[in-house]
């Protein structure tokens, strides 16, 4: 048997210190204490007449209790379609159907929701869980390496989302290998501020399966962010391309990250300048990952680890692969076609936590999910001669001019040095003469006003000039004061080219 729960029953045996702290909650749960809970939850969707196989929606905010939830749903063998609170009444209905759930796990707030669609539901309340402490343990249902556990809808950069199949046995690999890349162990303190309905939950999960104590932010914010740092003496560290962005404005916050052996980023690219400036003003290795959610997070992947931290001198490497996994690159067009080092293709897969497809999508399993076993990523990249590999772009993202390739972020990379720019992003808009055309948003620093911003903008288009080829540089730079991003770090191109598109009919 290999249900992905039983770790906490282990652990239970072995272990009486706390694993889980919420401080929103102000409450501490040891491995007895977090098991006692989710077999009462388990209880109570048995009794709502869900089976091993049936799948189950959670539509909640970042809270304990989805983090229970979501552990029940595997305890009894269900599969979890974990979502996000800040998505549409439409958007979930379509999971519900798509994803033939027969339960949503929601609160209060959504009771017009629930009504809505018809659907059996259970809300389950903090102050009722908190009861649950002392409760019989509820076994684990048999379940086997590809018996499924979670349907990872993907963010929908193109189209209806995807359900990525994730199994016990991807789960498995998954907490091995995060486990293995950041050496935890029992004495660590690790303050994960991902969201539940995202795969990066996964390194809490890993925390928990190693016996180190995990710290929830259900909301992040930058000083109580900072300030849990400090009071916990936190030692691994989750962030984000633009949570260390900031950190990287604020040298002076450095001290109270004294503790700190480690901080994971991922989700989107790390810019060299900022990480470099972190590296300078904090000296915290930064655990630069690649993942996706067909892959969970680094299940199967790559990544720069603290011990080969300082050989990845050039800030802009998400490293090797982790155990378990291959990588290599393919031509875009031609899959069949490997690349050699320093060429540029499609990032191709292959380990023991690929998802076993997308629900109910056979052609777009076929095109994505190979026969041997690799999978194609969508995202551009290339190995180097040290065998590390490098991003340079979603596949989707890239712009074609004229028959030119244009890679975002390469172009972003640029810019992002000139002086007044804060935050850049890159995008494509359709163009009847050249099929596309590149332009920019960008947000701005403090010293651009309504006086200079035109000039600042010619600037900038001059600054790229000197370092991009013509082709690449933005036709259009639009000013904004935010970037669309998935829970404020995925960056989504798709919503900016829908707002920009028509700018030049």
């Amino acid at each position: 048997m290999i249900n992905i729960s039983t770790f906490l029953d282990a652990n239970s045996k072995r272990l009486s210190k706390d694993i889980f702290y919420c401080p929103e909650h102000n409450s501490n749960y040891s491995s007895k204490e977090f098991l006692s809970i989710i077999s009462e939850i388990g209880r109570i969707l048995k009794s709502k007449n869900i089976k091993k196989g049936d799948r189950v929606l959670i539509y909640l905010k970042n809270s304990p209790e989805y983090l229970f939830s979501i552990f029940a749903i595997w305890r009894i063998g269900g599969v979890v379609v974990p979502t996000n609170r800040i998505l549409t009444d439409d958007e979930i209905q379509y999971m519900i159907e798509d994803g033939e759930c027969k339960l949503i796990i929601t609160d209060e707030e959504a009771k017009d929701l629930v009504e809505k669609l018809n659907i059996d539901s259970y809300i389950p309340k903090f102050e009722e869980l908190d009861g649950y402490r002392e409760k019989d343990i509820l076994p684990a249902e048999y379940t086997e390496w590809d018996d499924l556990c979670q349907l990872q809808y993907t963010s929908g950069t193109t189209g209806k989302p995807k359900g990525s199949m994730l199994t016990h046995g991807n789960w498995f690999t998954a907490i091995h290998n995060e486990c293995e890349v950041l050496q935890l162990r029992k004495n660590d303190v690790a303050l994960i501020i991902y969201p539940m309905a995202h795969v990066g939950i996964s390194w809490a999960i890993s925390a928990l399966s190693a016996g180190a104590l995990y710290i929830m932010m259900a909301e992040y914010n930058i000083d109580d962010y900072r300030n849990l740092c400090e009071k916990e003496r936190v030692t691994v560290l989750s962030g984000m391309p633009p949570i260390i962005h900031t950190l990287s404005t604020h040298p002076e916050y450095a001290k109270q990250f004294s503790s700190v052996r480690e901080i994971i980023s991922g989700g989107g690219p790390l810019h060299k300048k900022i990480w470099r400036q972190f590296q300078h003003d904090y000296g915290i290795p930064v655990i630069n990952a690649y993942g996706l959610s067909e892959t969970i997070v680094i299940g199967t992947g790559t990544v720069i680890r603290a011990e080969d931290y300082y050989s990845a001198d050039k800030y802009e490497s998400v490293g090797h692969p982790v155990c378990l996994s291959e990588v290599k690159i393919v031509d875009s067009d031609n899959a069949k076609i490997n690349l050699d080092k320093y060429k540029q293709g499609e990032i191709a897969l292959r380990g023991g936590a690929i998802a076993k497809g997308y629900w109910n999508m056979p052609e777009a399993t076929k095109k994505a999910f190979l026969e041997d076993g690799w999978f194609l990523t969508g995202d551009i990249g290339y190995i180097d001669k040290d065998n590390r590999l490098f991003i340079t772009d979603r596949k989707k993202d890239m712009i074609v001019m004229s028959g030119w390739k244009i890679y975002p972020t390469e172009v972003e990379e640029i810019l992002i040095k000139h002086e007044a720019v804060k935050d850049i992003a890159v995008f494509s808009i359709n163009d009847c003469h050249k099929g596309e055309l590149p332009v920019a948003a960008v947000i701005w620093k403090d010293m651009v006003n309504e006086k200079n911003e035109e000039k600042i903008k010619e600037d900038l288009i001059n600054y790229g000039k000197k370092y991009l080829a013509r082709y690449k540089i933005p036709r259009k730079i639009f000013t904004r004061d935010t970037l669309p991003r998935i829970n404020g770090w995925k960056l989504l191109r798709r919503k900016l080219k829908e707002e920009y598109n028509n700018y030049f009919e």
